[in-house]
Order: C-alpha cells, then sequence, then structure tokens
C-alpha cells in the first residue's frame, strides 16, 4: 500500500473548495483526484470541462472566488460577439476562460486523450495535484424534462434547475472507461475521499464508468464520503432536485442511502448531528459530525484536517 497517496472523487465548486484545503494540510503531491466530465460539453465549436476547469483554476489561485467558476479578474469581450454567432450565449464563457478552451480544443484535435490535455494545462498553470479525468471517452448527463431533454449544464444555467426532472441519462456510459491508472490508485491509497459533490450528476457518473464502482468496493472501510446537504439544503446546485427525483430523502440520511454499499465512513454536518446514530445503525457505517460549510480558507483547512485524522 502506498501511504502517500489520497485518491478524491470530485465535482465542481463544492469539490474544489474542499481540494483546496487538503492541499493545506497535506503535500499537493499525494493528491490523485479523479473528476466528474459528465458537465463536459461542446460550445462554439469548443470542448469544455467545467468541472475540470473549477478545480484546475481554484488550485492554480486563478479562480474568481466569488463566482466559484472561472477566472478572476475577467472580461467577457469575446463572449458578446459569439452571442451575434451563437444561440448558446448563456454559457458565461470569460476572456481567459475561453483560452482554455481553445488550447484543450487544439490538443485534442491533435490526437491528445483528456487526461494528456488535462496534465498539460495543469502543468502550463503549476497545479501540483494529478487531476484526472474520470475517463478519456466523451460523456455526457443529460436532463429529461416534459419538454425537452438538455444537457446538464443547460439545465443549471440557461434554466436554473426550475423544469421538473423526468429522467437523467448518462449519454456515453457503456462505451466509457476507467483510466487504468486511477485503479491502481484506489487499491493503493491510503484513504479514498468523495468530496461534498452532487451524489447523482458528479459522483454519480464517475461510478456508472464500469470498473469504478466494483473497485472501490473492494476498499470499501478507507472510502469516507462528505455529505454536500446541510439541513437538508444543498450550498450550491439542484442535488436536492436530484435526490427527490431519485426517490431518496432530501437529506445527509438520503446521501448515506446512496453511498451506503460503497462507503464505510461518513461525514455529516454538526447541524445534522441528529441523524448520526440512525444512519449508523441503519446503513452500518461510521458516521461523523463535523462542520462542513466551508466559508474561508480556514473552514476548508479544518474540513480537511478532520477527515485526514480520522
Amino acid at each position: 500500500m502506498n501511504k502517500e497517496i489520497y485518491v478524491v472523487l470530485a465535482g465542481g465548486v463544492g469539490a474544489a473548495k474542499f481540494i483546496e484545503g487538503l492541499t493545506k494540510v497535506i503535500k499537493p503531491e499525494k493528491l490523485k483526484v479523479v473528476i466528474n466530465t459528465g458537465d463536459d460539453i461542446e460550445l462554439f465549436g469548443l470542448q469544455i470541462c467545467p468541472d475540470i476547469d473549477i478545480i484546475t483554476y481554484t488550485l492554480a489561485s486563478v479562480i474568481d472566488k466569488k463566482k466559484g467558476w472561472g477566472f478572476k479578474e475577467e472580461t467577457f469581450n469575446c463572449l458578446k460577439v459569439l452571442k451575434t454567432y451563437y444561440n448558446t450565449g448563456w454559457f458565461n464563457a470569460g476572456d481567459k476562460d475561453l483560452a482554455t478552451h481553445i488550447y484543450r480544443t487544439d490538443l485534442l484535435r491533435r490526437g491528445f486523450s483528456k487526461v494528456e490535455v488535462t496534465k498539460c494545462i495543469c502543468n502550463k498553470l503549476g497545479v501540483r495535484s494529478e487531476l484526472i479525468p474520470m475517463c478519456n471517452e466523451p460523456f455526457e448527463t443529460i436532463i429529461e424534462t416534459p419538454e425537452k431533454k438538455m444537457h446538464f449544464e443547460e439545465y443549471y444555467i440557461k434554466y436554473q434547475c426550475t423544469p421538473i426532472i423526468k429522467d437523467v441519462i448518462f449519454k456515453g456510459k457503456h462505451s466509457a472507461k476507467p483510466v487504468a491508472t486511477v485503479l491502481n490508485y484506489i487499491l493503493d491509497a491510503k484513504k479514498i475521499i468523495i468530496c461534498p459533490s452532487n451524489p447523482i450528476v458528479s459522483i454519480g457518473t464517475i461510478l456508472s464508468v464500469k470498473g469504478y464502482r466494483d473497485t472501490l468496493k473492494q476498499v470499501k472501510q478507507k472510502i469516507f464520503a462528505i455529505s454536500p446537504l446541510i439541513e437538508g439544503k444543498t450550498v450550491k446546485g439542484p442535488a436536492d432536485k436530484l435526490m427527490k427525483w431519485k426517490g431518496l430523502d432530501v437529506s445527509c440520511f438520503g446521501v448515506a442511502q446512496y453511498y451506503r454499499d460503497l462507503i464505510g465512513h461518513f461525514i455529516i454536518d454538526i447541524r445534522d448531528a441528529k441523524y448520526k446514530s440512525s444512519i449508523e445503525q441503519q446503513f452500518k457505517l461510521k458516521t461523523y459530525a463535523y462542520d462542513t460549510l466551508m466559508v474561508n480558507i480556514q473552514k476548508k483547512k479544518n474540513l480537511a484536517q478532520f477527515v485526514v485524522d480520522l
């Protein structure tokens, strides 16, 4: 076992906050971050990877902390013109952000894999942790509503998560393959941490790729998941709506139910401590209550240190 490796399963904003904290309490080089690519989308002829970019920009210290995505001190001149030509101007890509998408698309067209491209971008921006797309193959999360099917990014940004969810489709999951090195990382890691990300469309996408779930089950007792829900509400994103669609209780109890066959340890917010005993009794998970609301860098570090020390 390589006791120096921590594998992290991650979505976007919530994961980026937690991972930022992790890099302050352990060496960044120890982190192997497997990132959801179900949000990946092609717009303006460019390949965009929202969750990868949010985590990359955060660890490169160039993120717009107020928005939680994109570059700080961003301008949107190019987007203003793009809106003249495309009807996808609802996607807020700034000028600096577009540079990343241009570079990624160029490398992909030259034959680089998504994993290789992500490594190149991280090297250019000085990110020392290893950020790994969950797969190289195309993968898209599609939300079916009563009116139409749409990409998750359109549901999330353009429609603000308001339409009723009829179904969630993981387009490409049957052809997607896990990145080979990740399976070995999972088996060798000291700990595997599931970030406080959307269980259904951030972590669920990773778990839908054949190979990940079976490998994780082999090391269940070293897997620690952090609930993204606090008092039945999400800090950001539509996890509550998606859990309701899935038939899960919209609470940390529902998150525990979703992960029950996969994890050995579960961290809930201190404000949800009343659920601790019921989660432990019903799902046989070692459950810990802590302040998981990461409102500043100290809170991020505190939560990261707490999970590392467990």
